[in-house]
């Protein structure tokens, strides 16, 4: 755990490489911004299993189908 925490507290970057890493991409059309916050019900459906460990793990088994009418259906 010391050992970890060592490494851990020895990652660093500088300031400017992790603001270019978080920095969004602005959109560039109305389009895009409509996608980015609405997504499509499949999509939404995928993001709830994904996010539910079981299911997540479950659909890399057996298919996502599956899963979320296992987990959720």
């Amino acid at each position: 755990s010391d050992l970890l925490c060592s490494l851990l507290a020895g990652i660093k970057i500088k300031k400017e490489v992790a603001n270019a890493f978080v920095k969004r991409k602005k959109r560039s059309s109305p389009y895009e911004w409509y996608f980015e916050y609405y997504k499509s019900p499949m999509e939404q459906m995928h993001e709830r299993c994904e996010n539910y460990p079981p299911c997540d793990y479950l659909s890399d088994q057996v298919g996502f189908a599956l899963a979320y009418n296992h987990f959720f259906g």
